[in-house]
């Protein structure tokens, strides 16, 4: 397909020099020769911009290939902090023996704490939000994995929360999987 854009190209820049030296030279321009010469100008132009959408098609698509592959990459950069913190408990806790082992107890219990505040910064920041299971049973949002009798709730209302539940933006990531009231 290039070799034949060349050709052409090629004989639309000769029919253009043809007319445009009749026209220096003062001769008559057949107005045949005149409007092949403007047809090759506007076939070169539509050529040019043809190549144009193309490329910018091929560019789009693979701009779009890569938006999706790397979608989550601000999330995996967020998370790598989290994993830090748990190889850092890890870490302590291989160092730990019976002379400091209360120590390295009350150090871990904290740190577990901070970690989790830090792994729900991380997901409130990337839009994902816990589940409110408190009162009625929503199918939307929530799974019934049983029911149960209590003289303290109504019939429908959760009773206990078995499994958080997670969305992200409006949608649901996972139900929460809850027991009801019969």
């Amino acid at each position: 397909m290039s070799q034949e854009n060349e050709n052409i190209e090629e004989s639309q820049t000769e029919e253009q020099t043809e007319v445009e030296t009749a026209e220096e030279e003062g001769k008559e321009i057949d107005p045949l020769e005149a409007a092949q010469a403007e047809a090759a100008e506007y076939k070169d132009k539509y050529l040019r911009a043809h190549a144009d959408f193309e490329n910018a098609k091929r560019r789009l698509e693979k701009d779009k290939m890569n938006a999706v592959a790397y979608a989550n990459e601000s999330f995996a950069t967020d998370i790598l902090a989290v994993i830090d913190s748990f190889e850092n408990a890890l870490n302590s806790i291989e160092g730990a023996n019976e002379e400091n082992s209360s120590d390295v107890l009350e150090k871990m219990k904290e740190g577990v704490k901070l970690t989790y505040e830090q792994l729900k910064k991380v997901l409130e920041k990337n839009h994902i939000k816990e589940i409110v299971c408190e009162g009625t049973f929503d199918p939307e949002v929530h799974q019934a994995i049983m029911q149960v009798e209590s003289d303290d709730h109504n019939e429908g209302d959760i009773v206990q929360v078995m499994q958080k539940g997670y969305t992200i933006k409006d949608r649901v990531l996972r139900p929460a999987m809850v027991s009801t009231c019969k």
